[in-house]
């Protein structure tokens, strides 16, 4: 297989690929793009079979067949880089590594249409003199996972299409071939009967409030989630009552569901400290807080909850890679705040 500056892929199909389906057999002839993304080409009349455009992605190709692939260059995407801060942890050609900060919203949605880190990003290689290699055909950064807005922590994100390819293919299997690694600390109301231990609850959209996500057992929509704690430490409010009041949590994400920790701890029965959406009806407990605590959570603003680590294997050099980040100062503070009421 050889590939021109002019974005030509050229390649002969050898003999015991003889049948495959035209998709499959670029799948593996050409590994840096995706299956969909190859199946686009195909659609658009960019791939041909002896000189002529391929019409179906299910072609039957036969043995010597010569195939070639036209990319085209990436389309510009049509949003306004930002000059925003980005903390970035590591950055190499194929992919960047940002501690993120909480309130900051990670791809364009509605009623966050700008002020993004993906706006960020344009800017940040823009003005380091690089470029975006073109991910699904657009010129952009590779989101292959996401923190909610308001949670802080470690992001990867990738800069070409070869290594959103293959961080997709380890987030998908998320952790369970053994490439990925994702711890996250939490605090959280009251705390788990046992010191560790799993919830495995599938979660799917609330029935009424559109906005939460929830454990739906018995709902088909529903998908799978496992989440795996430990038990950091626990404190104890100033009355010296036996149960605790709090506790900071080491949780591991097996699978990647929207708001996973958040619903899964809130099902437990010890929401995150802080959550807007999930940890209602804990007006008690913020009542056996000491000043210095109730102050810290009000300044929280936000649900206690921190991307700690983040562990992977580069999808392009094979190097596994491993990064931590530190509490934020706001996360800091109500720790320090809960710890104080303990001596």
């Amino acid at each position: 297989m050889t590939q021109t500056p002019e974005q030509t892929i050229t390649f002969t199909v050898p003999q015991d690929a003889a049948g495959q389906r035209l998709d499959r057999l670029l799948a593996s002839h050409v590994p840096d793009f995706s299956r969909s993304r190859l199946q686009s080409l195909i659609a658009e009349g960019r791939v041909m079979v002896n000189g002529a455009p391929a019409t179906r992605a299910s072609h039957k190709v036969a043995a010597g067949a010569r195939i070639e692939v036209q990319v085209p260059p990436p389309r510009p995407l049509e949003i306004t880089p930002q000059d925003i801060p980005l903390n970035i942890v590591h950055e190499d050609e194929h992919l960047i590594v940002i501690d993120k900060p909480a309130g900051l919203v990670v791809h364009p949605a509605p009623g966050h249409d700008d002020g993004t880190l993906v706006h960020a990003l344009l800017h940040h290689v823009q003005r380091s003199g690089g470029r975006l290699s073109g991910i699904g055909g657009v010129e952009r950064p590779g989101i292959v996972h996401r923190l909610d807005k308001d949670t802080s922590g470690l992001l990867v994100i990738a800069k070409t299409e070869e290594a959103h390819k293959g961080l997709s293919e380890q987030f998908a299997a998320h952790g369970r071939d053994g490439a990925l690694h994702r711890t996250y600390l939490a605090l959280v109301w009251g705390a788990p009967r046992l010191p560790r231990g799993s919830i495995d609850a599938p979660i799917g959209r609330h029935p009424r409030q559109r906005m939460r996500m929830a454990v739906r057992h018995g709902d088909e929509t529903a998908r799978e989630a496992i989440t795996h704690y430990e038990t950091l430490q626990t404190f104890l409010s100033p009355q010296r009552q036996e149960k605790p009041i709090a506790a900071l949590l080491r949780c591991r994400l097996e699978t990647g569901r929207t708001h996973q920790i958040r619903v899964h701890m809130a099902h437990a029965g010890h929401p995150v400290m802080g959550d807007p959406l999930y940890a209602h009806g804990h007006a008690a407990s913020i009542r056996r807080l000491d000043e210095r605590a109730r102050n810290a959570l009000q300044q929280l603003g936000r649900q206690a909850l921190h991307a700690a680590e983040l562990g992977f294997i580069h999808p392009v050099t094979r190097q596994r890679l491993h990064f931590t980040s530190p509490l934020p100062t706001d996360m800091e503070h109500l720790l320090a705040a809960l710890r104080a009421m303990q001596a």
